[in-house]
């Protein structure tokens, strides 16, 4: 009885090392702004959305814990640099301006900037917007490529004026205002916005075609996991059917 007893107590240590070995490396965090649907919005209050199952996954694949922190979308490479946050995640497009802050991951999405207007607008192209003595207001969500695009374009031509937003909702509900004649933002968030907001279009001509990657800090070893899981998951479809779940391929 006594050789079964000293049996099953080893037994027990086996197994509660075993388990203590599975335990988590840690929690990652991901910085994000959570208005940006599909790729991360609430859901009552919980955040969803294309970025946060892919991150989830990685963090999954990698052992990790996983927390998403919500925040103004010009506060997310500080977050990321500051130790705040592990990466931030946010429709976030690799750019040479950011590049000089952060360094980016393989890219997992592609997306399009695309301008809404009220219905009956006098802009009915993206030729429009700088067109010689139109001075559009053009409303923008702050540090996001619209704002950087649009900023770039302006500085060539200097033929319209910028507003800017903290989240694109206040956009949105700024040209439904007539304080903005147009917005520039992703097609996905764009669709969602012109769905829940009767009189708004999107036109049919895109501003420009960009590339999601998740940023991290200068020189974090992390990202190189980081990418080692993104590259299987991108390769096993994983990524492909989390983008199909949010975004279904038109038939």
């Amino acid at each position: 009885m006594k050789k079964l007893i000293a049996l099953v107590l080893s037994l027990m240590l086996i197994v509660c090392s075993m388990a203590a070995l599975a335990e988590s490396k840690g929690t990652l965090v991901m910085a994000t702004n959570a208005s940006f649907p599909p790729y991360e919005y609430y859901e009552g209050t919980e955040i969803v959305g294309i970025d946060v199952e892919i991150a989830a996954a990685i963090a999954q694949k990698l052992g990790y814990d996983f927390e998403v922190a919500d925040m103004e979308f010009d506060a997310i490479i500080s977050a990321v640099n500051s130790g705040k946050a592990n990466f931030g995640m946010a429709g976030m497009t690799v750019t040479e301006e950011r590049l000089l802050s952060v360094d980016f991951s393989t890219s997992y999405a592609t997306g399009v900037q695309v301008v809404i207007v009220r219905e009956g607008s006098s802009i009915t192209s993206v030729g429009d917007l700088f067109a010689e003595g139109a001075m559009h207001t053009i409303g923008v969500q702050l540090t996001t490529t619209g704002d950087l695009y649009t900023t770039w374009d302006l500085e060539d031509n200097g033929l319209a004026v910028i507003n800017r937003y903290p989240n694109g909702n206040e956009a949105v509900l700024a040209l439904k205002a007539g304080k903005v004649d147009c917005v520039v933002i992703d097609n996905e968030p764009a669709k969602a916005y012109v769905a829940a907001n009767e009189g708004l279009v999107i036109l049919p001509t895109e501003y420009v075609t960009e590339n999601y990657a998740a940023c991290f800090a200068k020189g974090d070893p992390l990202l190189a996991e980081f990418n080692a899981a993104l590259e299987e998951l991108i390769a096993d479809g994983t990524v492909a059917a989390i983008i199909e779940k949010y975004i279904p391929v038109e038939e």
